[in-house]
């Protein structure tokens, strides 16, 4: 467990101030991951919150403590790359407060018009570079010309109190204290929030941090001792994609166990998104399926324990369900690209499909027929229903002598492709 300071009283009276914007949001048993992982896994479900994630509780503690502090203050900056977004338009629009929101020009699209909906006509969103951090430095620059309050998104003290009331609510809505509790990490406000008071209320409890392989800023302030700005970002999981974590949250995490530390694939976090959709029918972020992802790591730790993931966001653009379908058929091995040399004969494509099986399905050909070679590059995706179709389908292949390269993993190839 980490050092800690006593957040309790400042965490309960963050509950009591959300209790009056919404209801505690469910925390319940989740059947279908108990029975998977031979566990107790129980959801506590803030893409459920009115706006979607957890995020609303820190804007509206912080903004509500800064104007009880100032009553006369009006003027509220903030940079998100979505879900905190909408947690401050939603607070200067209860507030009745005036509120410049800026934006990653990667955010998607749902995120920002769900944003411009919860403010109405008390915010403004600009839209400002392509990562995080670049957003954040021009929204700081604005606010201090401006005069304005910067709410930050994790790196203040009220903003990690009022994310510790989803610990507050997990702890009084399940029977028992968990055994186990898993966190998804971007800035690490929550995280701090929830490490915090879990050591006073549960000093017992393990907990485990996840996350985006693309964006690890946790683990690599727990191996260097302390915030270090990552070279680079991958931006999919874009509610958890931090190339920095906050100073604040690292004041309190910094002693964590590097072993507690997990990084989820986002392929893999693609492929939990679709089992959570198409089985349970919850719809989650790429950020909010971080801690379940995360279990399959877990398996041999919380096998037989009560375990407690916070689903974190549900702000999902379906637009992008076709990436994420595609992604996550790639990870699962039930989808593959290859280039393969074909006879520039008649019949050979079909001497080619009469090699697929009965649940193989061509989802993707492009021919390229040269008339001065006797071959042509073809470039063929292949999706099926288990994995172990692809080697029968490759032996055949190779039975009949053809030439091909497996680009399904070859990034710089297939990006240039596909």
């Amino acid at each position: 467990m980490t050092q800690s300071t006593d957040i309790t009283g400042p965490a309960r009276e963050a509950t009591q101030l959300v209790r009056k914007l919404f209801e505690p949001t469910p925390c319940a048993r989740n059947d279908h991951l108990s029975q998977k992982f031979d566990a107790d896994i129980w959801l506590k479900r803030e893409d459920l919150t009115p706006v979607r994630s957890y995020k609303i509780r820190g804007a509206v503690n912080a903004m509500s403590r800064a104007r009880a502090l100032n009553p006369e203050l009006d003027l509220f900056v903030c940079a998100s790359a979505g879900n905190h977004a909408q947690g401050v338009a939603f607070a200067c629009r209860h507030f009745g407060v005036r509120g410049v929101i800026f934006m990653p020009v990667t955010t998607p699209k749902q995120k920002i018009e769900k944003t411009k909906i919860f403010g109405g006509d008390n915010i403004e969103v600009r839209m400002v570079g392509d990562y995080f951090d670049d957003t954040l430095a021009s929204a700081k620059t604005f606010c201090d010309e401006a005069s304005g309050y910067f709410l930050a998104p994790f790196d203040d003290v009220d903003v990690i109190a009022g994310q510790a009331s989803v610990a507050v609510e997990f702890m009084s809505q399940m029977a028992e204290a968990p055994d186990v509790v898993i966190l998804p990490v971007g800035g690490g406000g929550l995280s701090a929030g929830v490490v915090q008071y879990l050591a006073q209320v549960a000093p017992s409890t393990e907990i485990y941090f996840v996350e985006p392989s693309g964006g690890p800023s946790l683990a690599a302030a727990v191996t260097a001792g302390k915030p270090v700005t990552l070279s680079s970002v991958d931006s999919f999981v874009d509610g958890a994609a931090v190339a920095q974590i906050g100073a604040i949250p690292f004041s309190v995490l910094k002693q964590v166990d590097q072993n507690h530390v997990l990084k989820a694939p986002e392929d893999r976090i693609c492929a939990t998104m679709i089992e959570m959709l198409n089985i349970e029918g919850i719809v989650l972020e790429p950020a909010g399926a971080l801690a379940i992802d995360a279990l399959q790591d877990l398996k041999d730790v919380i096998r037989g324990r009560r375990v407690l993931c916070v689903a974190s966001g549900g702000n999902f653009d379906f637009e992008r369900l076709p990436e994420v379908k595609e992604r996550a058929q790639k990870y699962l091995e039930l989808k593959k690209y290859f280039i393969l040399r074909m006879p520039q004969r008649p019949g050979a494509l079909r001497d080619f499909l009469d090699l697929l099986g009965d649940t193989d399905d061509v989802a993707r050909f492009e021919y390229l027929k040269k008339s001065a070679r006797n071959f042509g590059s073809v470039l063929i995706g292949i999706e099926t229903d288990h994995p172990k179709n692809f080697d029968r389908l490759f032996y055949k292949m190779d039975q009949a002598g053809l030439v091909y390269k497996d680009i399904t993993n070859d990034q710089a190839l297939s990006e240039f492709v596909l």
